[in-house]
């Protein structure tokens, strides 16, 4: 174990060994947690800008999946939409 003491600016270093075994560079974004006197820093990766690309790819093939399963063309959207906020105002003056 390895110690580390807070600056007068509340700042803490992160001992080198530790920066290079954890990928943590300047800049690098933590979560910081406090329990029971513990205070925990957790790493945290922003995603790729290819991941997002990969995950919403994959979430359209599945949508696009979903509605060839109920008979639906990417067409049927706008008008589906049209139709549940028609449904939607009626019940809201309904009321």
């Amino acid at each position: 174990m390895e110690t580390t003491q807070l600056s007068s600016k509340g700042q803490v270093v992160i001992p080198q060994g530790i920066r290079i075994r954890l990928d943590i560079k300047e800049g690098t974004l933590f979560a910081v947690e406090e329990c029971n006197g513990l205070i925990v820093l957790k790493k945290v990766g922003l995603p790729s800008r290819q991941s997002i690309l990969d995950d919403l790819t994959r979430l359209a093939r599945k949508s696009q999946k979903r509605l060839e399963a109920h008979g639906m063309t990417e067409e049927d959207i706008p008008k589906i939409i049209q139709e549940s906020r028609q449904r939607s105002l009626k019940e809201r003056h309904s009321r």
